[in-house]
């Protein structure tokens, strides 16, 4: 199967299948759809009817109130309500000021998990994914997988996982901060930066 591209690249669209993640793909412990959502497309389709695709290729779990780089570690917040619904919703939210952060919420009611989208093919950090995509808070609570504008797919791409410790969380607890919770794709070289 041909390489999936957009933007700059080539995109074979007569070439590829591509299968919606269902409601059920997300409703999993963080873990196993963080690894899973690795290779996966985003697609995103703009007010203009445009469609642009993007390959996942790094990803990161973050597992309820025990995950002490959790948003949920210290309980439920009108920040973190949202980690607390049903798995499939957009988790939104703003990092120094002027970074969107787009994450997945996953498992069941009332067990906060997530995973963040850190990077795809064509774009090396989640701040400069999310300003690619158009994405602002007003994503926020959404459903991916019942999403006119912002939704999950799979092309039958097999991605080589690699696992790594998560970036950006000094402040978590010596276990935690140590947890080979991100994901990154290896067949696909790339360069990873925080934002």
């Amino acid at each position: 199967m041909k390489p999936l591209r957009n933007g700059n690249t080539l995109m074979e669209k007569s070439t590829i299948k591509m299968i919606l993640l269902p409601k059920e793909f997300y409703q999993r412990d963080a873990i196993i759809v963080a690894k899973e959502l690795v290779g996966k497309i985003i697609i995103r389709k703009y007010d203009t009817e445009e469609l642009s695709y993007y390959r996942i290729t790094e990803t990161e779990a973050y597992k309820g109130e025990d995950d002490e780089a959790c948003h949920a570690h210290k309980g439920k917040t009108k920040r973190t309500e949202i980690m607390y619904g049903e798995g499939g919703l957009i988790y939104i939210y703003l990092i120094y000021g002027i970074h969107w952060m787009l994450n997945i919420v996953t498992h069941s009611v009332d067990n906060p998990q997530a995973v963040l989208i850190r990077c795809t093919e064509n774009y090396n950090g989640p701040g400069k994914l999310t300003k690619a995509l158009k994405i602002d808070k007003s994503f926020n609570g959404e459903k991916i997988h019942d999403n006119l504008k912002l939704y999950i797919a799979d092309d039958g791409y097999i991605p080589y996982i690699l696992p790594k410790k998560r970036i950006g969380i000094e402040y978590a607890g010596l276990v935690w901060k140590n947890k080979l919770w991100r994901f990154t794709d290896n067949r696909i070289e790339k360069k990873t930066t925080r934002l």
